[in-house]
Formats: C-alpha cells, sequence, structure tokens
C-alpha cells in the first residue's frame, strides 16, 4: 500500500469518528463564556493581588496611625504619666492650655517659623529647578550639590553652622562686619536665633523640594514652549503663562507637605538651641516633647497634640480649598 493511499484512509477514518462541529452560534456562545470567565477570573486575580499589596500598608496605617491618634484623644482627657491607667479628669488640660503662656509662645514660635520658612524654602527651590532644568553646564554635578545637605547627618550639620554662626569668631558675622559694626548675635540672641534656624532649615530642605519640582518641570511638553515662542512671548512670560500653570499640581503638593513639614519642625531645634534663649525658638513639638518625657505629664501633652493636630488639618483643608477653587 501506498503512502498516499494510507494517508488518505487515515483522513477518512478521521473525519467518520470526528465529532460533528458546533455551528456558528454555539461557537459564539462558548466564546462569549470562555471570554467572561476570563474576565471573572482576572478581575478576581488583580483584586486578590491589590489585597496584597495594600494589605501591609493598610495595617501599618491602623496600627501606627489611626490607633495611636485614637488613643491620643482619649489621654488628652485624662491625667497620665505612663505608668498605671490614665484617670479622666474631664477638660482640666484644656483649661490649662488656656492659661499657659509657654504654650502660647510656642504656637507664635511655630507659625513664625512657618510664615517664613515655607515661602522661602518654595522659592528657592522652584528657582533652583527651573535653573537646573535648563541647558546649563554641569547641571548634574549642580543638582547633586543641591541635594547634598538633604542626606547630610542633621546633627553634623548643625554644629558646623553653630560655628558659622558664632557671633564672635564665625566667618558670618566676619563677613558682615565688613559692612557694618551692628552684627547679630545669632544663636546666643532672642531675636536673631529663631532667623538663624530657619536659614538651616531651608539650607538643609531645598535640595529635596527642588528634586520634587524638578520631576514636575521635565512633564512639561516643549511643544507648549515652542508655541509660545513663536506667539512672541519672552522668557518670563513662558515662565507665568506655561510654567506656573502646569507646575500647579506639584507646587500644591509640595506646598502641602511643606506646611505639614515646618508645623512639626522639632529635630532642628533640638539641636541647634534646644528651644533657645529662652523660650524664643521653643516649638510645639519640642513643647509636646518636654511635657511628656521630662515632665511625665502625658494628658498634658496629648491635648497639646491635638492643639498641633488641629492646625495642621485647618491649614491643609485651606490649602485643598484654595487649589480647588483655582481649578474651578
Amino acid at each position: 500500500m501506498s503512502d498516499a493511499t494510507k494517508t488518505a484512509m487515515v483522513g477518512q477514518g478521521d473525519s467518520t469518528t470526528q465529532s460533528p462541529s458546533p455551528g456558528p452560534q454555539g461557537s459564539s456562545h462558548r466564546g462569549h463564556q470562555r471570554g467572561a470567565v476570563s474576565q471573572k477570573a482576572i478581575s478576581h486575580r488583580n483584586f486578590r493581588n491589590g489585597l496584597i499589596f495594600i494589605t501591609p500598608n493598610f495595617l501599618g496605617f491602623i496600627c501606627l496611625t489611626l490607633i495611636p491618634t485614637l488613643t491620643l484623644f482619649y489621654i488628652a482627657f485624662t491625667k497620665w504619666s505612663a505608668f498605671g491607667n490614665p484617670i479622666p479628669n474631664g477638660l482640666k488640660n484644656w483649661v490649662r492650655l488656656s492659661h499657659d503662656k509657654i504654650f502660647m509662645t510656642s504656637v507664635w514660635n511655630t507659625v513664625y517659623y512657618s510664615i517664613v520658612h515655607i515661602p522661602l524654602t518654595l522659592a528657592i527651590s522652584f528657582a533652583l529647578a527651573v535653573l537646573l532644568n535648563s541647558k546649563l553646564r554641569g547641571r548634574a554635578f549642580f543638582r547633586t550639590v543641591a541635594f547634598f545637605p538633604y542626606i547630610t547627618s542633621l546633627v553634623a550639620a548643625a554644629q558646623v553652622w553653630a560655628m558659622l554662626f558664632d557671633p564672635k569668631s564665625g566667618p558670618i558675622n566676619q563677613l558682615i562686619g565688613l559692612f557694618t559694626s551692628n552684627v547679630p548675635g545669632w544663636l546666643g540672641s532672642t531675636a536673631w536665633a529663631m532667623p538663624a534656624v530657619i536659614i538651616v532649615g531651608t539650607w538643609r530642605e531645598v535640595g529635596y523640594y527642588m528634586i520634587l519640582l524638578l520631576a514636575g518641570l521635565q512633564t512639561i511638553p516643549t511643544e507648549l514652549y515652542e508655541a509660545a515662542e513663536l506667539d512672541g512671548t519672552n522668557g518670563w512670560q513662558r515662565f507665568w503663562k506655561v510654567t506656573v500653570p502646569m507646575m500647579r499640581p506639584t507646587l500644591f503638593f509640595v506646598v502641602v507637605t511643606l506646611t505639614i513639614g515646618s508645623f512639626k519642625i522639632l529635630d532642628l531645634t533640638l539641636i541647634m538651641t534646644d528651644g533657645g534663649p529662652g523660650t524664643s525658638t521653643l516649638v510645639l513639638a519640642q513643647y509636646i516633647y518636654r511635657v511628656a518625657f521630662e515632665r511625665g505629664d502625658f494628658g498634658y501633652a496629648s491635648a497639646v497634640s491635638l492643639v498641633l493636630l488641629f492646625i495642621c488639618m485647618v491649614v491643609t483643608l485651606i490649602q485643598f480649598w484654595y487649589n480647588n477653587s483655582k481649578e474651578d
């Protein structure tokens, strides 16, 4: 038997044993079923993977943020020294707050630091980001230099700045002394200690926010600048008409994070001045630390913490409201 004949016989055998093929409607129906099952499986898989990814973060939020915050509300209405059980004392902590002059001073110092530090840091960060986004020679080097203070040890930086601010032997006052004999006392002066802290805080954080703004600048399409240039606009007009509007989401994020960080300032004042001289640089976060861990009055410290939380929430909500009104 030839090979061609064998092949023909096999083909006939297959045709006889093969089940009838489904019609066009049955095939389409099963295709829809398989598509629906596949889509359902994909949805289940995505839901399961999503849960796996968010569960650690969600548990961390519950354990490290939500539960401590709810506990804070309870302890703020008690007298507690971290030993034994909290003793409810009603509104005594809040009445005490209204007569606490050091608390009022710390609120003022926190607001003073934030009002000066936020616009100063934002302006310098934005200017540096725009400059280092241009075709500047060696811009990679300058970006690294600008970001370097943020990763520098805060303790080492504070010690170096304390030497620079030394009223007698510091190079800053020696430079100012070339123009005037009335040099500031910096960290030893109640009037100049907070400006010195603001200068160091701005110097340290400018690089971080510059990186955020630089990333935002690089998302602006170059076609917009080319179209504005064809319309005859100069560089300043392109900055206000193209750069600033396109950077609004990034600027809003930077302002919110910068505001919250400024109101929670603690480490810098703790290392540089320890709140002094007197109470001239005592901020709210440091006052909470003093009351809680130095005096052991956690109930009153919780009440002060709630005030700080309330201030941050109000300021942030105002910023969200202003941003939404501008977008509308």
